[in-house]
């Protein structure tokens, strides 16, 4: 039935955006690709494609991406903030600061099907230097999980400290390597012993001693081990009211969070800020694009 609205909504003399909002919005991600299934069957032809053809600008971003598989959408969003006119670093530091080893391997292999390219060798190829470094030990997916061993959190949290003190390449390799590669409950045991031997919270220290996107990639992981809903509550914040609005990273964090962890998101965004994201969304967005941003971040009573 949804594959018939949706057929009956793109063929119309005029496409009914309404419907389309109405059912992609409302269906979790693996009912949408049953229905893409159904109208494949029904009409011969490919839901993407026909949303591309009949939609434009922000509301067809938001309506393709919710069509992808979530590994598939992030390979999407890696593939174009590597391979695009310019090197979109802050998106690659989203999604590789942000995903689960399971995760980062669903990526790599939906980036190879997709665009038969490997995910690592564009990141080599596409950034430089420490940052480099730092994505390419993310991309390998290979963290610690669910280990903790508290005899060697203060001798973790030293090679940090020294890391901070010294700044040489050697440092900064143990530095990211740590980040990269210990499982998160070793790391907050980490961050404690270091806030205990410098006086001095990490991302502070991090903030103080380097700077660039391998300073920003840094401060990502930390956050990320910390509270990850409040990492991206920061970043929609951030791309709503910094940048006037940063739509490719308000679409990409919606979309990409709205089956993990889009509640908790939307309740860090109103402790922290005051409003909340629906609020802020609706003063900096409009028509059917501000409608289906809406629909996917949804919103209590008061928020309306």
């Amino acid at each position: 039935m949804d594959a018939q609205l949706l057929g009956g909504a793109l063929q119309g003399i005029s496409c009914e955006k309404d419907v389309l909002i109405d059912i992609l919005t409302q269906r979790c991600n693996s009912q949408r690709l049953m229905i893409a299934e159904a109208y494949r069957d029904m009409y011969g032809r490919d839901l993407i494609t026909d949303l591309k053809e009949n939609l434009s600008h922000h509301f067809k971003e938001v309506m393709v991406g919710l069509m992808y598989p979530p590994a598939s959408y992030d390979a999407h969003e890696l593939w174009h903030a590597l391979k695009g006119v310019d090197t979109e670093e802050k998106c690659l530091i989203d999604i590789l600061a942000s995903r689960s080893n399971m995760e980062i391997f669903q990526i790599k292999e939906a980036y190879l099907m997709q665009y038969n390219n490997d995910l690592q060798q564009d990141i080599d190829s596409e950034t430089s230097g420490h940052f480099r470094d730092t994505l390419m030990n993310l991309a390998q997916g290979t963290r610690m999980e669910g280990y903790a061993d508290p005899s060697t959190a203060a001798q973790d949290a030293m090679i940090l400290w020294e890391a901070c003190q010294q700044k040489t390449g050697e440092h900064k390799n143990m530095l990211q390597m740590i980040l990269c590669n210990k499982s998160y409950q070793q790391l907050w045991m980490v961050f404690q012993e270091f806030q205990n031997i410098s006086g001095q919270d990490i991302v502070d220290a991090i903030n103080e001693c380097y700077d660039g996107y391998f300073q920003e990639l840094l401060v990502a992981i930390v956050l990320c081990v910390r509270d990850k809903p409040s990492y991206f509550a920061d970043r929609l914040y951030n791309a709503i009211h910094d940048f006037g609005f940063h739509n490719k990273t308000v679409i990409r964090i919606l979309i990409a969070r709205s089956e993990i962890d889009l509640m908790n998101i939307r309740q860090r965004y109103k402790e922290r800020y005051g409003k909340s994201l629906f609020h802020d969304i609706k003063h900096f967005a409009s028509g059917h694009y501000e409608s289906a941003l809406l629909a996917i971040c949804a919103g209590d009573a008061e928020d309306y």
